[in-house]
């Protein structure tokens, strides 16, 4: 039986420095024994990848934590296998029981990511800032922005470097 204060907490990712640091930041300082992670992977709607037809319009199933290292994801999805983000992932469901799934969505990442929040019912979203000057983000527009002012749960956007993961457990 689920306990009701467990959490539902999204992590985007795209395997960059900057969404790792979420990633970490989140394992750190948000997630607590028996919360669920979901990263949520936003394709480019232009991606060749067998599922998208599929999928498109309501993105993947969740994929559980188990599956993640299986070599048809990357093919199905186009899904990385990152060992650094496997094994955050593989520590915090060792040692706080975190649940972790993944989704993906194909199309825009501002607004595919709102949409994973309310189809997540996420309690919480984190996301890494890349860091683009004013120019650029007034001609290409900001994710984090869009998100932060559109999402329907509290965002946290993480800026910097890369932090380390604690072996704590706290």
């Amino acid at each position: 039986m689920e306990n009701s204060e467990n959490r539902r907490v999204g992590v985007a990712m795209d395997y960059s420095s900057t969404s790792k640091s979420a990633l970490k930041w989140t394992a750190n300082n948000l997630l607590k024994d028996g919360d669920h992670l979901v990263l949520i992977h936003v394709q480019p709607p232009n991606s060749d990848t067998p599922t998208k037809l599929l999928f498109q319009d309501t993105g993947s199933p969740l994929i559980p934590l188990e599956e993640f290292g299986e070599i048809k994801l990357e093919k199905q999805y186009g899904l990385s296998n990152d060992a650094e983000v496997l094994d955050i992932l593989h520590n915090l469901a060792t040692t706080k029981g975190v649940k972790v799934m993944a989704k993906v969505y194909w199309g825009d990442p501002r607004e595919k990511l709102c949409e994973a929040v309310d189809d997540l019912n996420l309690h919480s979203l984190v996301l890494g800032s890349r860091g683009l000057g004013s120019i650029k983000k007034v001609l290409l527009g900001s994710v984090s922005n869009y998100v932060v002012k559109n999402a329907s749960c509290p965002v946290t956007v993480v800026k910097g470097k890369p932090l380390a993961l604690s072996n704590s457990k706290a």
